[in-house]
């Protein structure tokens, strides 16, 4: 029986790509947390650690600022989350050479040795998560991309 109540706009909860992308994302972040775990790494942890490998090898000066950005993590949580990695001995941070109020960033040898096995063991997952998109998967990622560059 139809409910005489028009709150919702969609007739089924499957048709609103809200509610669809929170429980995707839930699904993604719950299975990837356990992928995570022989690492001692949290998400966000393994994100800003696998940022700042990739824009080392791509840029020579790695900034929180720059990091935040190219993450989409806000800066004060980038920054705790960098504090809590410098405590686990994963990261150093260090004074700008010519921007006194930036800090730079990078992986110790450590960092370097946990991230390189971690990014390989995500990647495998992804493609394992992911791969039930057959050959729509780079269609799939053209439309977050567009989503990402609506902010």
């Amino acid at each position: 029986m139809k409910s005489s109540d028009n709150t919702f706009s969609v007739e089924k909860a499957e048709d609103s790509s809200g509610f669809l992308l929170w429980q995707v994302t839930n699904l993604w972040q719950r299975e990837i947390k356990k992928a995570l775990e022989p690492y001692d790494l949290t998400h966000s942890q393994f994100v800003l650690m696998a940022s700042i490998h990739w824009l080392t090898l791509h840029k020579q000066d790695v900034t929180q600022i720059l990091l935040s950005s190219h993450t989409k993590i806000d800066p004060m949580t980038t920054s705790t989350v960098l504090r809590t990695l410098q405590s686990k001995g994963l990261l150093q941070r260090q004074e700008h050479t010519t921007d006194t109020r930036a800090k730079t960033v990078g992986l110790t040898e450590n960092g370097k040795k946990i991230i390189k096995q971690a990014v390989k063991t995500v990647e495998t997952f992804d493609k394992t998560f992911f791969a039930v998109l057959g050959n729509t998967t780079q269609k799939f990622n053209e439309q977050l991309v567009i989503l990402l560059k609506k902010k």
